[in-house]
């Protein structure tokens, strides 16, 4: 057993930071709530209905995207065939994202579109897992670890589309980041993991300005 007593809840639209220090549970509870698990006991809602009972791909046609920390791009695909593969139309078409949506987003991308999965860089591949989560057309997005690894300006980069897309206001998100600062000024809310349990759970600007209780949170125990 990973998580324990785990409880949280996100407003439609809203932004969580999930944060703790390594090996706290942060991704299995990503991968929990988008089914890779064995969920052993209580329940797990989205849209005003339970979902534990449900296989993943069901989970992401009601509107749950993934971006895995280790972006499993396909390599024997194009970054346009990435993309294509993963589409879920909107019956409203002009609400939903599309390749020309994404490619604004990630210009470098359309730059890239004839390339193979294989053949494109690390924070291009973050680029390209991001922009696949969205052709699912979520409503809600799951963020394990994007800015993992990456150079510096690739971060700000990859921040700044973030931040745009909590700014058009069109999808809640959940951000696991090992930076407590970015993720924090990034989010409305956060909770921290500890041992698989939740050790604060309250307004990311509340925990952001104090700074001794932040430190002591990811103080191993």
């Amino acid at each position: 057993m990973v998580l324990e007593d785990i409880e949280l809840s996100l407003p439609e639209r809203g932004t969580l930071a999930l944060l703790g220090r390594n090996g706290v549970g942060k991704t299995t509870l990503l991968a929990t709530l988008m089914g890779h698990t064995t969920l052993h006991a209580g329940e797990i809602a989205f849209a005003g209905r339970s979902i534990q009972d449900l296989p993943v791909h069901r989970r992401a046609r009601l509107g749950m995207g993934f971006v895995p920390q280790t972006r499993e791009i396909f390599p024997s695909l194009t970054v346009e065939e990435n993309l294509t593969v993963a589409a879920r139309p909107l019956k409203d078409a002009q609400a939903g994202w599309t390749l020309e949506r994404v490619y604004g987003l990630f210009p470098r991308l359309a730059e890239r579109r004839a390339h193979m999965g294989n053949q494109i860089s690390g924070g291009e591949q973050q680029m390209l897992a991001i922009g696949r989560a969205l052709m699912g057309n979520p409503s809600l997005l799951l963020m394990d670890e994007p800015f993992e690894g990456l150079a510096p300006i690739i971060v700000e980069g990859l921040l700044a589309s973030l931040r745009k897309l909590i700014s058009e206001n069109s999808l809640a998100i959940i951000l696991v980041e090992q930076s407590a600062r970015l993720a924090l000024e990034t989010t409305e809310a956060a909770i921290v993991l500890d041992r698989g349990r939740v050790a604060y759970s309250g307004r990311s600007r509340e925990l952001l300005d104090d700074p001794e209780r932040l430190a002591a949170l990811f103080v191993a125990r």
